[in-house]
């Protein structure tokens, strides 16, 4: 997680030195071409206040999800980035440009919710109760509250995050609670 969020402000880092060249690489709704744009713009960002706005929730959601492997962790930030990007595509406003890990933050809150009921374990639910007292005021963020924050990225990344826990669920084959 230290290297994924290295990585965002690398790339924003780049983003300032080549006066906001990355920028095109967010999402703009309903134009076809812009579909290749979904995975990259969950790693571009409008500034540096914006990549450290997503930066300790993101090290912390991720930590906590990847705890489970490496694998399924990747996983279920495919789900959540495509699930994200693609309702953004969908419904945001004509004539935007999103871009930002928020969807992805989104995600892994929605996929820690709910992992433990869906797989079954009892340490897993008490963290998603424990992730649902420290972050559950962010669900404020699925409001169209605020001018120029994606409220559609946020919605759809809570989403993905939910639906990967069901994709990629892990239950005993007996069914019993461990």
């Amino acid at each position: 997680m230290l290297a994924w969020v290295g990585l965002l402000w690398l790339i924003e880092a780049i983003d300032l030195a080549s006066n906001h060249a990355l920028d095109t690489f967010g999402i703009v709704p309903r134009e076809i071409g812009e579909l290749r744009d979904i995975i990259p713009a969950a790693f571009i960002h409008f500034g540096f206040d914006h990549v450290a706005a997503n930066s300790v929730p993101l090290l912390v959601l991720g930590f906590i999800a990847a705890l489970r492997g490496i694998r399924r962790f990747l996983g279920v930030a495919f789900v959540i980035t495509l699930t994200s990007g693609f309702g953004v595509w969908l419904v945001a406003p004509a004539h935007t440009n999103t871009a930002g890990a928020s969807g992805v933050v989104f995600g892994l809150f929605g996929y820690l919710l709910v992992r433990g009921f869906v797989d079954r374990r009892p340490l897993d639910i008490a963290v998603g109760l424990i992730i649902a007292v420290l972050y559950g005021s962010i669900l404020w963020g699925v409001l169209p509250t605020a001018q120029g924050v994606s409220w559609q990225g946020h919605l759809f990344g809570l989403i993905g995050g939910v639906a990967a826990a069901f994709l990629l669920r892990e239950r005993p084959e007996d069914g019993l609670i461990r």
